[in-house]
């Protein structure tokens, strides 16, 4: 027995735990097949990894790693890197499925009060073809999407489009307030703590995000570690304020995952205070117990040396030249948390203080000198 069903809001899902990897497997076993219909959440879904941003599930990912993806999965041409050449891979393979497709799973960019429409907004059309195609469709979506009318709609839109890919619309904006004919339309409003999180002071404004990932474009902490890197489901900057609203103890470590330069919310286009959010959940880290004593007695030595310019230098200077010179097993072990999944940076050949002693302060005090000197004649 074959019975496929599609799924076009993979992040919401694995929020609510239906997009486990071992539940894939489990059902695949049952002659069940859940395909996804975003191209990039295709993509990670084929490599067995989650989405790694909220607008571009794949974003981390290269041409040549999907090229190579897909011939793994597909037997097409892996040193052919063309996008036209995948995309046409990703819609030869993925289409059949669809047709056949038991059941369509889609999210909602937006719910309309007034007029009870489920509204997507996508660039590949995939909603479309889940809500439509399958004689089955089920629509899941938080409280917080809801709006009054289309009046506040049409706000809404623009704002998402223009922040999370910079186009004045989307491709495909749609308004679904049915089942299409002989079929049937689900529709499941999820609270899953967002009403416990309203009437959370500091931290109920985070239910004003849409979705758009600006946030995460702009944080320096994201643009280098990845959205896998965060281990949770939603990341960035938005995730480390989202998540301990769930699972407080698990998603422990994220707020101290930022450096809290705010460029987050200088960007954000609903004026949440990310950072200043962020920096409260340190604290309310601190107050419930969930920072660990070695992370405590890292961040009291760590505030110390900081405090203080000139043994912060010496800590620097001594921990570079220490890293040039240990064994492996004494760099890599269990007290270093950070070389368990990574390789530890080379140190560079000097530090910022002693390339501008070399390079800017030397030329300050001679060009002081030289104004000195011709102000005697």
């Amino acid at each position: 027995m074959y019975c496929g069903g599609l799924n076009y809001s993979q992040l919401f899902e694995t929020e609510l735990g239906l997009e486990r990897l071992e539940d894939f497997e489990r059902d695949r076993q049952r002659g069940t097949v859940v395909t996804e219909t975003d191209l990039g959440e295709r993509i990670q879904q084929l490599d067995n990894q989650p989405p790694a941003h909220i607008v571009g599930p794949a974003i981390q990912k290269s041409k040549e790693d999907v090229a190579a993806l897909f011939a793994r999965k597909y037997g097409s041409d892996p040193n052919n890197t063309d996008e036209v050449y995948l995309a046409n891979q990703m819609r030869n393979h993925t289409r059949p499925l669809i047709e056949k497709a038991a059941v369509g799973m889609t999210g909602a960019n937006f719910a309309i009060a007034d007029t009870g429409a489920i509204v997507t907004v996508t660039n590949e059309g995939n909603a479309d073809l889940s809500g439509n195609v399958p004689k089955v469709r089920i629509c899941s979506f938080g409280i917080e999407k809801v709006l009054p009318s289309n009046k506040e709609l049409a706000l809404f839109i623009r704002l998402l489009s223009r922040s999370a890919t910079g186009q004045p619309i989307s491709q495909y904006t749609s308004h679904f307030r049915g089942p299409r004919q002989d079929g049937e339309m689900h529709v499941v409003i999820v609270d899953n703590g967002r009403s416990e999180r309203l009437g959370m002071e500091q931290f109920w404004q985070s239910l004003k995000c849409i979705r758009c990932g600006a946030c995460m474009n702009t944080c320096p902490v994201y643009r280098r570690s990845g959205g896998l890197s965060y281990g949770s489901t939603y990341m960035g900057p938005i995730g480390i304020i989202m998540m301990p609203t769930f699972d407080i103890h698990r998603y422990s470590e994220l707020p101290f995952a930022s450096t809290l330069n705010g460029s987050c919310s200088n960007v954000c286009p609903v004026k949440i205070n990310i950072h200043e959010q962020i920096y409260a959940w340190r604290g309310v880290m601190d107050q419930k117990n969930q920072i660990n004593l070695t992370k405590k007695a890292a961040l009291k030595v760590a505030g110390n040396v900081l405090s203080h310019p000139a043994l912060y230098q010496i800590a620097t200077t001594v921990t570079d030249e220490a890293l040039k010179i240990l064994p492996h097993f004494a760099i890599y072990n269990d007290l270093n948390a950070w070389g368990k999944h990574r390789e530890v940076p080379e140190a560079p050949k000097e530090t910022f203080h002693q390339w501008y002693r070399e390079h800017r302060l030397k030329g300050i005090q001679g060009d002081e000198r030289s104004t000195g000197h011709s102000g005697t004649h």
